[in-house]
């Protein structure tokens, strides 16, 4: 699987252009990081990405996964994952039944239990499947939050400064434990930031700055 991003450029209705003729490839396994400040277009990329840009953006080039153009498929067919700074459970629904809902419509009834037991134990948070998302930890959830959009098969993941809301100690133990899942998922990723230690070590990392650069060359 790889994510390739072609003479991607996002306008606005006044006629600017946030993002001009940007060029990326992300093979599978690895994590690309774009570190810029805030407000600078990061989430907006993500957003065009997944499919969810405002009305007021439109967007021309490609965007392909597998080689296959996906910028005008709609959001839900894309397979794109996406993991923000908050966790976005459902706060109706315990923690096995938050993980079920993410799973592929053909696994059916009581199945969808048993895969969602089945991916909480692998990694040890089975004790907590019948515990409603108020009854468990910050860190406890962000997990959960990945699990379940993994269990939606992505073909990509777009991590939009999905650590910034923990204190230090867990960011550093969730950050290594999600890029360590993402490997062995071996799913490309595209992760934006403005914190340096969000960075894995083994990954790229391009500069927004550089990127308008880019931009403004091309």
């Amino acid at each position: 699987m790889s994510l390739q991003i072609q003479s991607l450029s996002i306008h606005h209705k006044n006629e600017s252009s946030l993002i001009k003729n940007v060029d990326l490839v992300i093979n599978q396994g690895e994590v690309l990081t774009l570190m810029g400040p805030s407000g600078c277009g990061k989430s907006t990329l993500l957003s065009a990405i997944a499919g969810h840009l405002a009305n007021d953006f439109w967007l021309e080039g490609s965007i392909l996964l597998d080689g296959q153009p996906i910028q005008s498929a709609q959001p839900h067919l894309r397979q794109v994952g996406i993991l923000f700074q908050d966790d976005l459970l459902f706060p109706h629904l315990n923690i096995w039944e938050n993980i079920a809902i993410a799973l592929p419509n053909e696994i059916k009834g009581q199945k969808r239990k048993e895969r969602a037991l089945e991916c909480l134990q692998q990694v040890k948070l089975d004790h907590l499947a019948f515990s409603m998302p108020n009854q468990v930890s910050g860190g406890q959830r962000a997990r959960i939050s990945l699990l379940r959009m993994l269990q939606a098969n992505p073909k990509v993941v777009l991590l939009d400064e999905p650590f910034s809301k923990l204190d230090k100690d867990l960011r550093e133990t969730f950050r290594a434990w999600v890029f360590d899942q993402l490997k062995q998922a071996q799913i490309p990723a595209l992760m934006v930031t403005h914190d340096e230690d969000d960075i894995p070590s083994d990954g790229k990392l391009i500069y927004w700055e550089n990127l308008k650069k880019e931009m403004l060359n091309a």
